[in-house]
């Protein structure tokens, strides 16, 4: 971004509210980022400065003094005391690909370290699957498509194009660090910073890789089948270990975690391993007692009405429930019997009821069961 240009809010740049947290401000961060990575906008010469841009945000942001000072005095609070970004040296996205896909953290682009020697996991991927009820009852493999930065191919991870040389970095001396001096008024204070031509690894090719352009890693999207076990509920992870991003200088590579989600079902309501559903019936059936045909997760089923059967009452089908994730019982089918009352009826039904009703005592109304009056005064005494 140039000098003359007006500095957008930093709010607006991460496309979050005023009062977000610690957390949504490194989140939306993180997304913005993957999103400007160089192997995704290739097309885009700008994607770079629109990095720095949201690097700045979130330097600023995450900063509890320095967002103090912006959200009371804006940019010209920041300039006022002092502040200035430490993504305006950049020369290469070498440093944003090692925050983005390595285990070092975000942090380490903001005036922090060199690069770490040694080997980094990768990080993790998360991605959806959705299934149906049935699916999930009975466990189904599912094919995933993401993207994720994996070792290139063609120099096998080191960044070298085929056949030369890997040599010793000529600004850092090997180090992948630059120290500077500078003088203060309480004297000489010296800063480390990762090196801008080697990103902390001390050594760079001789000729960058053609295709990943010394990088060792690309952006590639991946195919993987995933076993969706029996069982498993709506909202819950499941993990493939060492599908994720690739790790840095031979570290292992990061995990992927499938988030499934089970469609609603308009036959059944989940409750544990359980499943609830509704079946009608006449009150003839209800008085009389009937077998009636519901659906189960296995296909339909005969559900057998006592007689004398109530509005409401539950009948339970053991065993016909979901299966357990982790053992071989099943939950139950629990089925909420609604008595229907018979409409437009016909004279010969009319008059067959209402000789009915003529022989009916208090004894054929009684529930045995405490009344409704006396549900409602136990309801409104408390």
């Amino acid at each position: 971004m140039s000098a003359s240009t007006p500095k957008r809010d930093y709010y607006d740049v991460l496309g979050i509210a005023r009062g977000a947290d610690e957390s949504e401000i490194k989140k939306a961060f993180r997304k913005l980022a993957r999103e400007l990575h160089p192997d995704v906008n290739r097309d885009d010469p700008a994607a770079e400065e629109k990095f720095k841009e949201a690097a700045e945000a979130y330097e600023v942001l995450s900063d509890s003094d320095r967002r103090a000072t912006y959200d009371r005095y804006g940019h010209d609070g920041l300039r006022s005391s002092g502040y200035a970004s430490n993504f305006e040296g950049f020369g290469s996205m070498s440093d944003i690909f090692e925050a983005l896909f390595s285990g070092g953290g975000i942090g380490d682009m903001f005036g922090g370290g060199g690069r770490s020697s040694g080997p980094s996991q990768g990080a993790d991927i998360q991605a959806g699957a959705e299934v149906t009820l049935e699916e999930a009852a009975h466990g189904i493999p599912v094919e995933l498509k993401f993207e994720a930065v994996i070792l290139c191919e063609t120099c096998h991870g080191n960044g070298a194009e085929p056949g030369t040389p890997i040599e010793t970095c000529p600004r850092c001396q090997g180090q992948g660090q630059l120290r500077t001096v500078s003088r203060t008024p309480f004297g000489q204070v010296m800063s480390t910073t990762t090196c801008d031509q080697c990103g902390g690894d001390g050594k760079i090719p001789k000729e960058p890789c053609h295709t990943c352009h010394g990088r060792g890693r690309v952006v590639e999207q991946q195919q993987v089948s995933v076993d969706v076990p029996a069982g498993i509920s709506d909202g819950q992870r499941i993990r493939v270990s060492g599908r994720g991003h690739a790790g840095e200088r031979g570290g292992p590579a990061g995990d992927l975690y499938v988030l499934v989600r089970v469609k609603e079902d308009k036959r059944f309501v989940r409750d544990g391993d359980d499943l609830i559903t509704a079946v009608d019936i006449s009150s003839a059936q209800a008085a009389l007692g009937a077998t009636v045909e519901v659906p189960t997760i296995e296909g339909p089923d005969d559900l057998e009405i006592p007689v004398g059967t109530q509005p409401h009452e539950t009948l339970t089908l053991r065993g016909r429930g979901m299966p357990s994730l982790r053992g071989r019982r099943h939950g139950d089918l629990r089925v909420v019997i609604n008595v229907v009352t018979p409409r437009h009826l016909k004279p010969e039904q009319r008059e067959l009821l209402e000789r009915f009703a003529e022989t009916l005592t208090p004894e054929n109304l009684s529930t045995g069961d405490e009344t409704v009056f006396g549900k409602l005064r136990r309801a409104f005494r408390g």
